[in-house]
């Protein structure tokens, strides 16, 4: 009872807030409120057989994927774009940890935990990785790998080069901004294993395609990706 009321305390004083609408969470909400949890634009796809799966259409010709997945639909001045904001620009690494875990656990529930042995983010370069303190991408396959029950090995791809930002870039010149600037750490972590890359967005899909490349030619027998949004090209 007195932890109890020392809980409800602190909380009038620092309120717990909705890291999608930064309104006060009520006990027994987390990270996110009930509206929110309800109005989120879920995309599903993990629900649909891979072949009919819109989203692996943007790898077609490029990667062999088995399953392409992104939890949210991204809608500009939406929820997703706040969350999103919240984690790559604010320092909110909760957010991917957080998405990542109920993403995660809806993946488990389908059974598609079982088609894959490995977590890898794609990497942040280090000078990068130093002025923004954490990958968002490491964040999101942290609570993907408590939701999936699955390793995660944020190590096993190195970015070489400080490629400058994706954004306003074509396809093209998406894949020429990061087409050979990704390599595999230690292959003996890669040879033989199912690999579920994942990011924070996916739009063309080139920054993922060109991991996924680097991973099948360092003995990866399946790769799968998984964001937490997706957007359109």
């Amino acid at each position: 009872m007195l932890r109890l009321l020392w809980g409800d305390f602190v909380g009038l004083i620092y309120p717990r807030l909705c890291l999608a609408c930064q309104e006060p969470l009520v006990t027994g909400e987390n990270h996110l409120c009930t509206g929110c949890r309800a109005e989120l634009p879920y995309t599903d796809f993990h629900l649909l057989p891979p072949d009919q799966n819109p989203l692996g259409r943007r790898f077609w010709g490029k990667l062999p994927v088995r399953h392409t997945l992104s939890y949210l639909r991204f809608v500009r001045h939406g929820r997703v774009q706040h969350l999103l904001h919240e984690l790559k620009y604010q320092g909110q690494r909760d957010v991917g940890t957080a998405l990542g875990q109920l993403y995660g656990a809806e993946l488990h529930a389908a059974g598609i935990a079982a088609d894959f042995d490995l977590i890898v983010p794609v990497p942040l370069h280090p000078k990068k990785l130093a002025k923004r303190g954490f990958n968002q991408a490491a964040a999101f396959a942290t609570g993907l790998s408590d939701g999936l029950k699955l390793p995660a090995n944020n190590t096993a791809l190195r970015r070489t080069t400080n490629t400058k930002t994706q954004t306003k870039k074509n396809r093209a010149q998406r894949w020429e901004n990061v087409a050979t600037v990704f390599e595999v750490e230690n292959a003996i972590d890669i040879v033989g294993r199912r690999i579920l890359v994942v990011d924070d967005v996916l739009t063309t899909g080139a920054t993922l395609e060109a991991c996924g490349a680097v991973l099948l030619a360092a003995g990866a027998v399946e790769v799968s990706i998984a964001t937490i949004a997706c957007a359109d090209r």
